[in-house]
């Protein structure tokens, strides 16, 4: 039996949460560069870069860095001295989008295809593995059909997302923010336009929904499917949120190492990515960190996946409205609550969220009054204050088994530590004078006793082998001086360079396209020189460089008309027709919606 190794990858807005991410069972951690990340907000200096390698490779686990942006002429040489750090640093691998970093003097770095680079085909992910990528990132909105179908074609690694905020529109295939705020997506700078609301009209001016989110989807949560993505060829599961705080990390990557730990063992063909085990002080639970509601989003088929009340977290149901009155409001539910919970419900007013002021005999009272809500509504809650504290203390602790062996020698006793995950030893000589033990079972205790107290090391004792040493005394702090001192040789040990070198070859591979639009992201000369030695015979530059009459402005396989219940596709489930073309309108902006029913996609354009 075959066995494939397994990686939780999980987001890390800083080096604290990405130590805090190792900590809680993630097998890798991807978290932005100084600059040139698809987040902005989300850069971090080399220095921590390096102390989160540094702390990823004790445990076998690796460090991701996102350099994913399209970049401009001027900024490819500053990317490359950039690249050359990271590696100092200890990365293990770049996130990239823009092929102009493949023309680069390119340390021995492993490259991933970043989901930035619309990986939707096996050609296109055929193509990405010719040319040098280590590994690429599925299109979102990829079946598991489709995923298992580019597995069959290609021998890349696969990497897909099982977990949290989704972009309605094709990733890179976004350029709303950019035509209409001049922030480029692409350029990690998105207004997320996406989450605002908007009023739909159609063609004669009737308003079908008023100032509703009508592109804000729920989070993907594929907790249920993880199996169903392994066996398709997925061989890193990734969760989304490099924007996300700590409570959100801590609880989302436990929950998802418990349900992935299911899958593993030595009788099945999977093993984890990563060494150590990890105990949890807390039990997991998604929907109490960020949570807008839950979508598989495209995995099996076409299912309701719209959040249209608010793009804000709706969190978990706990119970139906029986009635409201002023700053009050009865509930009936069998959660138990506390003052300062955070607590939401969709009334006639729309959407609502309040904090518990008090609870007096049955009732929850608020600081101001509540919108009326029809008995039934269901109220959610979005912040609960329990388990956020819990959150907030030691929530987890991974341990990596240990054997010591201490052996009499000629000038006294050599200690021996081994990781027995990788079977990584060290060594400590002691030179003393030895002195025959009065009790040698006693001192065997002593022995044991002192070796294990391993606190809050990286190692838990499995094993300590002493038969000979017991016959000697051996005083305490001798024992504990040497355990010390092994330990941090053995730290040191495990932190030495082990990656997977990549060299990087000009390989012979033809774009699937040999024209190319705007939507190939193409920002710099470099990047057109790769595509044109790979076949393409013409070019349009990105359109961040040259803005695009009649832009397809969004692409998505989301669909509105779908959500609303009308898809000319599905048995008719609303006796309403909407006079085409259809518009979202926001305040001066005017979008048109395109519906391509052949391919089931929906895009936008600027009215």
């Amino acid at each position: 039996m075959t066995i494939k190794a397994i990686e939780l990858l999980s987001p890390a807005k800083n080096a604290e949460i990405g130590i805090e991410a190792i900590k809680h069972g993630a097998d890798a951690v991807y978290i932005g560069a100084p600059k040139f990340g698809a987040r902005q907000a989300a850069g971090n200096t080399i220095e921590d870069i390096q102390k989160l390698a540094n702390f990823a490779h004790i445990y076998g686990a690796k460090v991701l860095v996102t350099l994913n942006t399209i970049l401009t002429d001027k900024e490819l040489n500053e990317a490359e001295r950039l690249i050359h750090q990271l590696y100092e640093a200890g990365v293990d691998a770049l996130i990239v989008q823009d092929m102009g970093i493949l023309s680069l003097d390119l340390p021995p770095i492993r490259l991933h295809a970043s989901t930035q680079a619309d990986n939707r085909t096996p050609e296109r992910v055929k193509f990405l593995q010719d040319v040098g990528f280590s590994r690429v990132v599925l299109a979102r909105e990829l079946g598991i059909e489709a995923i298992r179908n580019i597995r069959q074609q290609t021998d890349v690694e696969l990497e897909a997302f099982v977990h949290g905020a989704l972009c309605v529109s094709y990733s890179g295939q976004c350029y709303l923010s950019q035509a209409l705020c001049g922030r480029s997506a692409n350029r990690g700078a998105c207004a997320q336009l996406c989450r605002l609301p908007y009023d739909l009209i159609d063609t004669e001016g009737h308003v079908w929904q008023r100032q509703k989110h009508l592109l804000s989807l729920k989070d993907m949560d594929r907790s249920d499917y993880l199996k169903e993505l392994l066996d398709a060829g997925v061989s890193s599961l990734k969760i989304e949120g490099r924007l996300k705080d700590m409570d959100y990390v801590k609880n989302i990557v436990s929950y998802y190492r418990k349900r992935l730990d299911l899958l593993l063992g030595s009788d099945k063909p999977y093993q984890q990515a990563s060494f150590g085990r990890t105990i949890h002080f807390f039990e997991p639970n998604p929907q109490k960190t960020f949570h807008r509601g839950a979508t598989d989003y495209f995995l099996h088929e076409r299912t309701p996946m719209a959040q249209w009340d608010t793009p804000k977290s709706m969190g978990e149901p706990i119970g139906r409205i029986k009635n409201i009155r002023g700053k009050q409001l009865w509930l009936a539910t069998d959660k138990t609550m506390q003052n300062g919970d955070g607590l939401c419900y969709v009334g006639k007013e729309g959407f609502t969220g309040f904090r518990i002021n008090t609870l007096k005999e049955g009732a929850i009272q608020a600081t101001s009054p509540l919108p009326e809500a029809a008995p039934g509504t269901i109220v959610y809650r979005n912040f609960d204050q329990q388990f956020e504290q819990q959150l907030a203390q030691k929530t987890a602790e991974r341990k990596l088994p240990v054997k010591w062996v201490l052996n009499p020698t000629e000038n006294g006793f050599r200690l021996s530590l081994a990781e027995l995950s990788r079977n990584i030893c060290t060594n400590v000589d002691i030179p003393v004078t030895k002195t025959a033990a009065q009790k040698p079972e006693q001192m065997t205790n002593t022995i044991v006793t002192q070796l294990s107290k391993l606190g809050d090391t990286p190692f838990e004792s499995i094993e300590v082998v002493a038969e000979e040493a017991k016959n000697f005394f051996i005083p305490a702090g001798t024992l504990n001086a040497a355990r010390r001192d092994a330990v941090e040789q053995l730290l040191h040990e495990l932190q030495k360079d082990r990656r997977e070198k990549k060299e990087h070859k000009e390989l012979p591979a033809v774009f699937p396209q040999r024209r190319l639009d705007y939507a190939n992201n193409i920002y710099n000369k470099a990047a057109e020189a790769f595509y044109i030695h790979h076949g393409a015979q013409s070019i349009q530059p990105a359109f961040e460089q040259q803005a695009v009459k009649d832009a397809k402005l969004m692409s998505c396989k989301y669909c509105i008309r779908y959500e609303m219940g009308i898809c000319p596709k599905q048995p008719t489930q609303k006796d309403i027709r909407p006079n085409m073309p259809l518009y979202l309108v926001s305040g001066k902006n005017r979008l048109q919606l395109h519906f391509d029913c052949q391919r089931c996609e929906m895009y936008i354009t600027k009215a």
